[in-house]
């Protein structure tokens, strides 16, 4: 018995663990260095000061991705029914011109910003986000605070939700 209440306590800390949603983003992630699309390279914190005072989608993304591009006219759909909300896009293409290609073909609208790192998504910014999958999606609301972390291409009813609070 004692075994079983031991595996039980053991799974539901994996469970809670695994579906934690952070309330802030670490400073390594906030003094993280992105491009834009002039090609100049700008902290993650100066991208969300920017956007100081407004909810923020981020979308974290790639052009080689097949669910992104799948999830895209939801995304689409959530652009026309927010359109106060501010959309950023950081793109793990493995180059500068896959990344522009991409934001063109599929005619994605908001701010992007590209990762410059040979290592993708398991380099330095992605780890500073915890970030496993793409599309991932990530809500900041008005007052600067992380409402929802952790969000991929199913979850499109929880980011509606935490973008109308």
């Amino acid at each position: 018995m004692k075994k079983i209440l031991l595996i039980l306590i053991v799974v539901m800390t994996t469970i809670s663990c695994t579906n934690a949603q952070e309330k802030q983003f670490s400073e390594e992630a906030l003094n993280g260095q992105i491009t834009t699309l002039e090609g100049n390279e700008i902290a993650f914190r100066d991208i969300l000061e920017q956007h100081k005072g407004k909810t923020i989608l981020i979308e974290v993304w790639a052009s080689w991705c097949s669910d992104c591009v799948k999830a895209m006219p939801k995304l689409k759909e959530i652009q026309k029914e927010n359109p106060d909300v501010a959309y950023v896009f950081i793109s793990m293409d493995k180059s500068f011109e896959k990344w522009n290609e991409g934001i063109k073909k599929h005619e994605v609208e908001g701010d992007h910003y590209w990762v410059n790192d040979e290592k993708g998504m398991k380099g330095s910014f992605g780890q500073s986000i915890d970030l496993d999958w793409i599309p991932r999606y990530i809500v900041v609301n008005k007052e600067g605070s992380v409402d929802l972390y952790r969000a991929i291409e199913k979850d499109f009813d929880k980011i509606t939700k935490a973008l109308k609070q």
